[in-house]
């Protein structure tokens, strides 16, 4: 018999998210695909929240 919290404790899997921005590493910033900072798109910041890096410190924001 499998406990009925073990539905729920278990991660069913992160879904598959396409972010419109990449890590430039010449310029230490996350950039939109035409070269644009991407912390310089407001429709991007408040559909995402924060462009936060993934280089360098966990706690590095590019703004």
């Amino acid at each position: 018999m499998r406990p009925f919290t073990l539905n729920y404790a278990f991660a069913q899997g992160l879904p598959n998210a396409v972010t419109p921005y990449h890590f430039d590493p010449a310029r230490q910033l996350n950039v939109l695909p035409d070269g644009r900072p991407a912390v310089s798109d407001p429709e991007l910041l408040l559909a995402v929240g924060t462009t936060t890096s993934t280089a360098g410190s966990a706690t590095h924001f590019d703004d």
